[in-house]
């Protein structure tokens, strides 16, 4: 896989990019990544890649003409990439984007500025993402939070492949809740216990646990994920026990 950003500062990407996970998977050659600056493809003195807002307004936007040009000479380099824009029109990022956005060869973030960008540069992209309802001062820290999610399904990323079944969101045949609580030693620390279960040494029952204990975590802190998560019958009713206790009659 390939990773591609576009920034007018794409010197904040590398420190992310080249540690922990993102990093170890990156000199086991897993994907390859490039930042490249706006403003290479700007044609005046000052490397301008804003501009005042037609109509007037607070801020200025990101000008046209270098998101093009930028766009369409990075495509020139090998297959065109899969082209992303970060914007509150977005689809909300999910588990499943990621999933998704994992499945192609070469991926193209762009990354806004200031106020925004003109609205014409929008026709570049193959879709546009939102990662919340808040605002920030550019795209490069939503574009580092997407290929981080991204980068850890690809295969051999976390080691152990398994890592990534049966974390919070997983979208597979069981999937759908928050994560399971998780313990390490000691088994007891100021008069907290570990249950007993995990110290049982019967993998059954541990699975059997932490399964059930997913479903109360999913009821009690997000119960918005029940309706669209892969449940069994009995899950079923056990989850609408769990929202009445937790939530009553609002669940």
């Amino acid at each position: 896989m390939i990773l591609q950003a576009l920034s007018v500062f794409p010197e904040m990407f590398e420190p992310v990019m080249s540690t922990s996970i993102l990093g170890r998977a990156r000199k086991a050659g897993l994907f390859e990544f490039q930042a490249f600056d706006l403003r290479d493809w700007t044609h005046d003195r000052h490397r301008t890649v804003d501009d005042e807002p037609y109509g007037g307004g607070q801020g200025m936007l990101m000008k046209v003409e270098p998101i093009f040009e930028a766009v369409e000479a990075i495509s020139q380099d090998g297959p065109r990439s899969h082209v992303v824009f970060f914007t509150p029109c977005g689809v909300p990022f999910s588990q499943q984007t990621a999933e998704r956005l994992a499945s192609y060869d070469r991926l193209l973030f762009v990354c806004g500025r200031y106020e925004g960008m003109d609205e014409r540069a929008y026709s570049l992209a193959d879709e546009c993402i939102s990662i919340g309802d808040y605002v920030l001062t550019g795209g490069e820290l939503p574009a580092m939070v997407v290929m981080d999610a991204v980068v850890r399904l690809l295969p051999g990323a976390l080691g152990d492949e398994m890592s990534n079944k049966d974390e919070s969101f997983a979208t597979g045949d069981d999937g759908g809740l928050l994560e399971y609580s998780q313990y390490t030693r000691p088994a007891e620390f100021r008069d907290m216990r570990v249950p007993e279960v995990l110290l049982s040494g019967d993998h059954a029952k541990v699975d059997a646990w932490r399964r059930a204990d997913a479903l109360e975590r999913t009821c009690r802190w997000r119960p918005d994920l029940i309706e669209t998560a892969c449940l069994s019958e009995a899950e079923r009713v056990r989850a609408e026990e769990l929202l009445e206790r937790y939530h009553g009659s609002n669940s």
